[in-house]
């Protein structure tokens, strides 16, 4: 069959804040920019950094 997505309650599959952090200690730029981790950048429509301040 076709793989599917799971679904969580209330993010119980991670500890979304800890995971979060983790992201943005091993990403953040020397700008204060984030570097987005290749494998999450299909969910964010191709983007490769998040910087602050950006609309």
């Amino acid at each position: 069959g076709r793989p599917e997505l799971i679904h969580t309650l209330n993010g119980s599959g991670l500890a979304i804040g800890r995971t979060l952090v983790a992201v943005l200690e091993n990403y953040q730029l020397s700008d204060g920019s984030v570097a987005v981790p290749e494998s999450l950048q299909p969910y964010l429509a191709g983007e490769t950094t998040i910087a602050l301040g950006a609309d």
